[in-house]
């Protein structure tokens, strides 16, 4: 997921993009002048503005960004206490806000809150299920904003789950198209990857059938 980040205060801006370019491709402006730049070369499926900045701020960038029909999803951050400015983010079209100071996690929830509903796809991803989503060529899983490396096997053996969907996989199957014929597991071997790839998205995600072998559902 793109975001384009505008904050002028440089601590805090700092601060933020070490903690979300851990999970999202993140662009940063420090004024509307530096947002317009980035809308010309890049489309964004996030805005978080600052509303206090200096010259144009984020209020009135936003209600100018609407004028042209940008309906890109936005969570202003905001130090105002007034609801006054609140009720005027959310006449102009806003979608989230959050109030300094807080919590970078209750950041991350709003952006994968904002993701769930407006149903925004990350490139090069598989969303697993609410807050965990699959990079194959990464080999890793985001659970809940928290990168988790998987191992090349691991990575395969998910991959195969998910390009078999609903379908009854037998142990021998999965050992033949993952493993080389010279390398094939022992069944506690694929158990064991198997385990560990359940206790990352869900034990309920991939279900053992006895004696016949594994179904994600």
């Amino acid at each position: 997921m793109n975001i384009l980040l505008m904050e002028d205060d440089a601590v805090l801006s700092d601060i933020l993009l070490d903690y979300l370019r851990e999970s999202w491709s993140v662009e940063y402006a420090f004024s509307a002048k530096e947002v317009y730049e980035h809308l010309e070369t890049k489309k964004f499926d996030l805005f978080i503005f600052d509303i206090n900045v200096s010259g144009q701020n984020g209020l009135e960038l936003l209600e100018e960004l609407r004028s042209f029909s940008d309906n890109t999803p936005t969570i202003f951050i905001t130090a105002y206490k007034d609801t006054e400015y609140l009720k005027k983010a959310f006449e102009l079209g806003a979608h989230d806000y959050i109030r300094k100071p807080f919590e970078l996690e209750e950041l991350n929830s709003r952006i994968l809150n904002t993701k769930r509903i407006f149903n925004i796809e990350i490139e090069g991803s598989v969303e697993l299920s609410e807050g965990i989503s699959f990079f194959s060529e990464d080999k890793e899983v985001l659970k809940d904003g928290i990168k988790i490396a998987l191992s090349a096997k691991d990575t395969l053996l998910l991959s195969y789950f998910l390009a078999n969907k609903g379908r009854l996989i037998s142990s021998d199957e999965l050992t033949q198209n993952i493993w080389d014929f010279d390398a094939i597991p022992s069944d506690a071997t694929l158990r064991s990857h198997i385990r560990t790839i359940r206790e990352i998205i869900g034990k309920e995600k991939i279900s053992t059938i006895r004696g016949e072998g594994y179904k994600y559902e």
